[in-house]
């Protein structure tokens, strides 16, 4: 099967500006923010967005890797950063494509077992078949895919795409 573009490099860039822009808006009255990446793409994803956050506000930006295994995913979820870092604090859970909803939705277990002040998520690509009732809160673009679709991100400094196949 042939691959289609869904975002080129500077739509991947417009997107996580826009994000960013959305969760600064969210957040403005805070001091902090954590912004938490799903290993792998996801984290990369909260990379960008940590880096834009920091460019358009004064928030004191924490990022954070959220370590899942995605093969298995009833595994302990854990973080690069200690649990005293993100207590009672806004957070935001980052990652490349909501397919299932199965990693984000573990990434949300991961953290209700902890006090948040603000709990969001963020995503570059929602698809809409969802096993879980898991929304994103803020998204760069949501596709209706089939199933047998396949959606893959990658990012790289000058040349970051998503493609469907």
């Amino acid at each position: 099967m042939e691959k289609s573009i869904i975002l080129t490099n500077d739509q991947i860039q417009h997107k996580t500006r826009r994000i960013a822009f959305q969760i600064y808006e969210t957040f403005s009255k805070e001091k902090e923010v954590v912004i938490a990446g799903i290993n792998g793409n996801g984290f990369i994803f909260a990379e960008n967005i940590a880096a834009m956050l920091k460019e358009i506000s004064d928030l004191n930006v924490v990022l954070c890797e959220v370590i899942i295994d995605k093969k298995k995913p009833l595994a302990k979820a854990s973080t690069s950063i200690s649990e005293k870092d993100y207590k009672n604090k806004p957070l935001v859970l980052v990652d490349d494509v909501l397919n299932s909803g199965t990693t984000l939705m573990y990434g949300i277990k991961h953290f209700l077992e902890v006090p948040l002040k603000k709990f969001k998520t963020a995503v570059l690509i929602n698809r809409n078949h969802k096993k879980y009732p898991v929304k994103a809160d803020f998204k760069g673009i949501s596709l209706s895919t089939s199933m047998q679709e396949h959606i893959s991100v990658k990012f790289n400094k000058e040349n970051s795409v998503a493609t469907l196949d």
